[in-house]
């Protein structure tokens, strides 16, 4: 199985960006952990600041990959176009939050991404990653037994 975890803006700070809501963890600890575990499962990785960029990569990975994992950060909130881009790619994408977004601020309680996603995961810190990671391999599971 080939995943990608494909992050946003400002999850390039995982571990020193406000640690009481994004926890002290990298994401290279959490990628570190999650390959040891997962070792029948192929996991790359991308980050970018840039929302086109993040269409970019979706778009290159997702008629190839067997899953997404996607924190779209703010553009969560925003982005119309990833929407789109996640509307036309045949690959599922799981989106992720590490923080409980319906717990904070009104703005981040509306998902733009949500209803083009297979399914959401929040709240359970940088362990919301690997949830998503399983809900695929659950969800590739369920695909090959039809």
């Amino acid at each position: 199985m080939k995943l990608i975890i494909i992050n946003g803006p400002n999850l390039n700070l995982l571990g020193t960006r406000e640690p009481k809501i994004y926890g002290k963890e990298t994401m290279e600890d959490c990628l570190m952990r999650l390959r040891r575990k997962y070792l029948d499962t192929e996991l790359d990785y991308f980050q970018s600041n840039i929302e086109g960029e993040l269409i970019d990569k979706l778009q290159q990975v997702g008629f190839s990959f067997d899953g997404i994992i996607l924190n779209a950060g703010a553009y969560t909130h925003t982005s119309i176009a990833l929407h789109d881009c996640i509307r036309a790619i045949t690959t599922p994408v799981v989106e992720v939050h590490i923080s409980n977004v319906n717990d904070r601020e009104d703005y981040r309680r509306r998902s733009m991404i949500a209803p083009a996603c297979a399914g959401t995961i929040q709240g359970f810190g940088i362990d919301s990653y690997r949830l998503a990671l399983e809900a695929l391999l659950e969800l590739r599971k369920a695909e090959d037994e039809k």
